[in-house]
């Protein structure tokens, strides 16, 4: 029989995510983000569940062809544009949009001849410093692209680097969108603006972040971009990490747990050994106390993550024996709430799923 682990990933709680992130921005139309093998769900599984989305994006060239010869035949955006000649081409060849950021890129579509005109989405640095050019830049750049005849509609985009915290003290969104509207202020084209923190205050700041297209990511999964809980905002998890029960030790005060005795329990304690490690995934780094789910009763993990298996606390799971079903996150265990207690965020734990994991849909 195989190993008990399996990842079950829940195609209908996509779809009901992202009917909740529409809803948050109503007449937006929706960029469903898929990149990171769809946040670790899967391309095709994560392409199927965001069927209903306006467009799907990613950062991977090579995905963006392979959601083609899956049978996407929607708009497919490339978030940090072509990366050489080639993926010019390539955009051309199978209508794919791709970000333009930087000189480099610009220099490479004015070099260019695409076998047809490719769309492209201009990109501001409103804050956040990773990719984009700056306000006072973005408009020449803008008439670079519009002088070529190869490039057909330009998409006006910026990224939100404090969604999550509006107020932030350091840069607000609300100064971001400033900068955004002064840097694009008199340019054609539509705009595209929120990530999943920005779409989930769409509704609240109004027209202050209307735009034409959202890009929601991490929501459509069932995690939080922060803020508020997933479940605060509404979202299902969309992947359940579960194994099982394959040992039991009963110990006393004194005795000590897993890999270099990091845990000693001060009385007597029932522990679970769990198929589940860090070569699955898991986070090794996760510390005692992270929440486990077992038999539906919250308890805690305790000991050192090692590589195939990791310890639990069954003390007050009297019930828990070889063969209880044991959720690391998902269905009735908020994979934010593991991130949180592992010290990361619920994208590393979702990204980081092992490829010896089975993975079923349910």
């Amino acid at each position: 029989m195989p190993r008990p682990i399996t990842a079950t990933i829940h195609i209908d709680a996509m779809q009901h995510n992202l009917a909740r992130a529409r809803a948050c921005a109503p007449g937006a139309k929706v960029w469903g983000v898929l990149k990171a093998n769809g946040y670790g769900h899967g391309l095709e599984r994560a392409m199927r569940g965001l069927a209903a989305a306006d467009g799907l994006a990613l950062v991977e060239p090579d995905n963006a062809v392979r959601l083609r010869e899956l049978g996407w035949t929607g708009p497919v955006l490339l978030l940090e544009g072509p990366f050489d000649a080639a993926d010019i081409a390539m955009m051309a060849q199978y209508g794919v949009n791709g970000a333009i950021h930087c000189d480099a890129q610009l220099a490479l579509l004015e070099a260019a001849r695409p076998s047809r005109p490719v769309d492209v989405h201009l990109k501001m640095n409103t804050g956040m410093n990773r990719l984009g050019f700056k306000p006072e830049a973005f408009a020449a750049a803008h008439a670079r692209l519009r002088a070529l005849p190869h490039v057909g509609e330009i998409t006006l985009m910026t990224h939100f680097a404090n969604a999550d915290d509006a107020a932030h003290p350091r840069l607000t969104l609300h100064e971001q969108v400033r900068r955004f509207r002064a840097g694009a202020q008199g340019l054609p084209g539509p705009v595209s603006l929120s990530n999943s923190a920005g779409t989930l205050k769409t509704l609240e700041l109004g027209d202050e972040l209307a735009s034409h297209w959202i890009r929601p990511g991490i929501m459509l999964y069932g995690g939080t971009p922060g803020g508020q809980t997933a479940a605060a905002f509404g979202l299902k998890p969309a992947m359940t990490l579960a194994s099982e029960i394959i040992s039991t030790q009963d110990i006393v005060a004194g005795d000590c747990v897993g890999y270099g005795s990091r845990f000693q329990a001060d009385g007597a304690m029932r522990i679970g050994v769990v198929a589940c490690g860090y070569a699955d995934g898991y986070p090794r780094h996760a510390p005692e106390g992270t929440p486990v789910l077992v038999d539906g009763v919250r308890t805690r993990l305790v000991g050192r993550v090692s590589m195939d298996m990791l310890t639990v606390d069954l003390t007050h799971v009297p019930g828990a024996r070889v063969g209880s079903r044991v959720v690391l996150w998902g269905e009735g265990m908020p994979i934010d709430d593991v991130a949180q207690a592992s010290g990361t965020i619920g994208y590393e734990l979702m990204c980081a799923l092992a490829q010896r994991v089975r993975v079923v849909e349910g």
